[in-house]
């Protein structure tokens, strides 16, 4: 059963292209890990500061592989967060595979 996880990110005023910037070096660096089946990074049509990552890994172990990875620690922890005005995590799992 596949690990799927929802970031919603709201970026605070005048930060939104920082955010997307981050989002797009994050992306293949993301998929290229070994338990990531997805990560794609979406932008809000109605506003721009609001980002939704749909994200899914092999098992829960690949996903806390990938907020231990170099990269999430370089480009989500020590730069994104203080980005953002908020950032909701939500966890999912499939009805049926």
């Amino acid at each position: 059963m596949t690990y799927v996880v929802m970031a919603e990110w709201t970026a605070l005023d005048g930060e939104e292209s920082a955010v997307a910037e981050t989002l797009r070096v994050l992306t293949p660096l993301s998929r290229a890990e070994p338990g990531n089946l997805t990560y794609r990074a979406h932008v809000s049509d109605s506003d721009p500061r609001r980002f939704l990552i749909y994200e899914e890994y092999v098992d829960a172990a690949a996903f806390e592989a990938h907020r231990a990875s170099p990269h999430f620690q370089e480009h989500v922890v020590g730069d994104c967060l203080a980005r953002l005005a908020s950032r909701e995590i939500t966890v999912y799992r499939p009805l049926a595979d």
